[in-house]
């Protein structure tokens, strides 16, 4: 499948993954899907749409972090699909439960989140080396962070970070609240909350998930 950007994703292309789950299935059928935090614009429009279409269908969607919702699939929570951050954590899925195929449905690529008005002056990815910086970025086993800390080596940069959280919802949860003067999420979360706006970061499509 066509790797497109998350940003400017159709709800008709990842329909192909939803309704390839329904297919074999009665139209009041129930499908439950794992889906990583920062799809969770483009999954409501598919599964809204997919239910429009079959109103008999049951979708239940199930949001957070790719490392936890794997660890949920690999104990035996029952997911008909799930749709992980990146390749790495669907490979250990798939070669552990040997269903499926995985395919690229979409990229994504990082950015940094700040309050509305951007109050500590944050310019780059830089600045959260600042121990003084409240920043919060994903903890490295969640994709989110991996790629957070491959640009950074990339960079050359030492971040030190307030916190690391599970997922990009934690990490835009502490930034909208004022919990912190910056985080690091993907640039299709910067709509996801009010009261935030992005401070691009140089060079990030050099990392992409």
């Amino acid at each position: 499948m066509t790797r497109i950007p998350l940003l400017g994703l159709a709800a008709a292309s990842v329909v192909v993954l939803l309704t390839a789950a329904c297919a074999p299935t009665k139209d009041d059928a129930r499908v439950v899907i794992f889906a990583a935090a920062s799809t969770v614009e483009v999954v409501t429009q598919v599964a809204e749409q997919v239910q429009s279409e079959r109103p008999g269908a049951q979708i239940t969607v199930t949001y957070g972090g790719s490392a936890d919702l794997a660890a949920q699939i690999l104990e035996g929570a029952p997911a008909a699909v799930f749709l992980s951050a990146d390749e790495a954590q669907m490979a250990t899925v798939t070669e552990q439960t040997r269903v499926g195929t995985p395919q690229v449905f979409a990229t994504n690529y990082l950015t940094i989140v700040v309050p509305a008005g951007n109050p500590a002056g944050v310019t780059g990815l830089a600045d959260l080396e600042d121990a003084d910086l409240v920043s919060v970025v994903c903890a490295v086993q969640v994709p989110c962070g991996a790629a957070t800390a491959e640009l950074a080596t990339l960079d050359g940069l030492t971040l030190s970070p307030a916190s690391q959280e599970n997922s990009v919802t934690d990490v835009l949860g502490k930034v909208s609240s004022g919990q912190a003067d910056a985080g690091v999420v993907y640039v299709s979360d910067v709509g996801r909350v009010a009261g935030v706006e992005e401070v691009p970061i140089a060079g990030a499509d050099r990392v992409i998930n």
